[in-house]
């Protein structure tokens, strides 16, 4: 399957011709058998010498170009409508009735605040375009209605709060919010990407509009991308603000799987410089090695990692609610723990070799001891809460009394 991508070099064209060559290279195998051949990227600075080659070849049209930041009104229909027309009608003149996908915008439902705004109505008038070419030709005609867009490699400054947000709260540059309970539709560009390629596929979701309002139906003259979120302006500031602290903090604010907050931060990590990308971390150092914290947690405790050096025994202590994990990833050592009470000692002796994770029970003191005379020991270290200094639940207790 040949495909041509128009618009190849702007935000979404990126995101998508770039998916698109990891599973036509072999390299992405979580969509299934999809046979790519070549894929063809068309430009503002193609020729259309290339546009008549690739109109020809195609097997699947993504029609992604367009403008939205004119110099002047009349330019939004040239390039959304005029371009629109070309493409089709170079299609017409191949007789290739190929699948059309065009990318149009929420403003043109022309309704409420985008009632009488040129950029949707110039969208409007290539969904239209696209819908009688697809009946006179049988060719099959996605149209969908992008709501506001975010992700990786989006142009700040431009037309995307989100990545100007991004941006800027990435370089330490100042933010404008004028109204934070502003709502806003947002669509993350890989959830973008996965519904092209659902539409690569045949697999497509349909929808008709109520207003702005998405409506998924079977029937819909109109495709979707099925996942969106509605997140206030300053909901997405205060998230930012969390994420930017992070390597001060070293919490991680809760991501859960399919979270905004999870492709917010992601989006946002794209953006950093790199004076930024790398930060220090505040290690405790003595005579025995050190102590490092690595990560923080709201909910799910914080990482650590130790280095004793030769023959260092460390810990000696124990607690009430708080366990951990002992992971030691170089080295050789010996863990041994005691029951409060009790006189039996539980021992495990572990190596960088054989990499083994070891509770540190409840109520159990604990050590760990490096039993080499030469090499340090490197212990990654899990807890179940973020240490509290004015709670500590930590109490020194040596683990052998003999």
């Amino acid at each position: 399957m040949n495909i041509l991508v128009t618009g190849a070099n702007g935000f979404v064209g990126k995101n998508l011709v770039a998916q698109l060559r990891t599973i036509a290279e072999g390299k992405n195998k979580s969509y299934g058998e999809i046979n790519i051949g070549e894929i063809y990227e068309y430009d503002i600075d193609s020729t259309p010498e290339q546009l008549d080659d690739y109109c020809r070849k195609a097997d699947f049209v993504f029609n992604l170009a367009g403008v939205n930041r004119p110099q002047n009104p009349e330019e939004f229909m040239q390039g959304n409508f005029g371009f629109a027309s070309t493409l089709l009608d170079t299609l017409k003149k191949y007789g290739n009735s190929c699948p059309v996908m065009l990318s149009s915008s929420i403003q043109a439902t022309l309704v409420g605040r985008y009632a009488d705004g040129d950029y949707g109505k110039s969208k409007k008038a290539g969904e239209e375009l696209f819908f009688e070419y697809g009946a006179n030709s049988g060719a099959k005609v996605l149209v969908y209605r992008f709501p506001n867009l975010f992700g990786k490699w989006c142009r700040p400054n431009y037309n995307s709060a989100v990545a100007t947000f991004c941006n800027n709260i990435a370089n330490d540059l100042p933010i404008t919010v004028n109204d934070r309970s502003t709502q806003l539709e947002l669509l993350y560009i890989d959830d973008l990407v996965d519904e092209m390629v659902a539409a690569l596929k045949g697999e497509e979701h349909h929808c008709e509009f109520d207003g702005v309002d998405t409506v998924l139906r079977e029937d819909g003259r109109y495709c979707a991308a099925p996942i969106t979120h509605k997140v206030t302006l300053g909901e997405i500031v205060d998230l930012l603000e969390l994420f930017n602290k992070q390597p001060s903090t070293l919490v991680v604010p809760e991501i859960p799987n399919g979270s905004f907050a999870k492709k917010l931060y992601s989006t946002y990590l794209s953006y950093l410089p790199k004076e930024k990308t790398s930060f220090k971390l505040k290690m405790n150092i003595d005579a025995r090695g050190s102590f490092t914290e690595l990560l923080r947690s709201e909910k799910c405790g914080q990482v650590s990692v130790n280095i004793s050096k030769p023959g260092i025994t460390k810990g000696e202590h124990w607690h009430n609610t708080k366990w951990e994990f002992f992971i030691v990833v170089s080295g050789h050592g010996l863990i041994q723990e005691r029951k409060i009470g009790s006189d039996e000692i539980i021992e495990f002796e572990v190596s960088g070799e054989n990499i083994e994770a070891i509770h540190m029970l409840p109520g159990y003191t604990h050590n760990i001891i490096n039993l080499s005379d030469t090499e340090d020991l490197v212990t990654v270290m899990w807890a179940n809460e973020s240490f509290d200094p004015a709670h500590p639940d930590t109490f020194f207790e040596k683990v052998d009394n003999r």
